[in-house]
C-alpha cells in the first residue's frame, strides 16, 4: 500500500465515525483552506527551511541545525492538545 492509499483508508475510517454534519464542516473547512492558496505555500520534500529552535514533544529546545548534523529530519508540527 502506498502513502496515498494509506491516507485515503485513514480518511474513509475517521469519516465512518462522524456525523453527517461533522463531516460536512471538515469538508468544508478542507475545502476552504485549498481555496485559500495556502497549498502552494507548503514546503515540499527537499526544500530547505531556516534554521530554528522550538520545543519537542517533551519540551526541551532543539535546533533544526543540530539534527541535521546528525543526518536528514522530518518536522512534524502539532497543532496542540486536544
Amino acid at each position: 500500500m502506498n502513502l496515498q492509499e494509506a491516507l485515503s483508508r485513514y480518511k474513509a475510517g475517521v469519516l465512518s465515525r462522524l456525523s453527517a454534519a461533522d463531516a460536512a464542516i471538515m469538508e468544508k473547512a478542507t475545502e476552504d483552506l485549498i481555496r485559500s492558496g495556502i497549498v502552494e505555500g507548503v514546503k515540499k520534500i527537499g526544500d530547505r527551511a531556516p534554521d530554528f529552535t522550538l520545543p519537542d514533544a517533551v519540551g526541551e529546545m532543539v535546533r533544526l541545525a543540530d539534527l541535521l548534523a546528525r543526518g536528514p529530519v522530518v518536522v512534524t508540527f502539532y497543532r496542540g492538545t486536544w
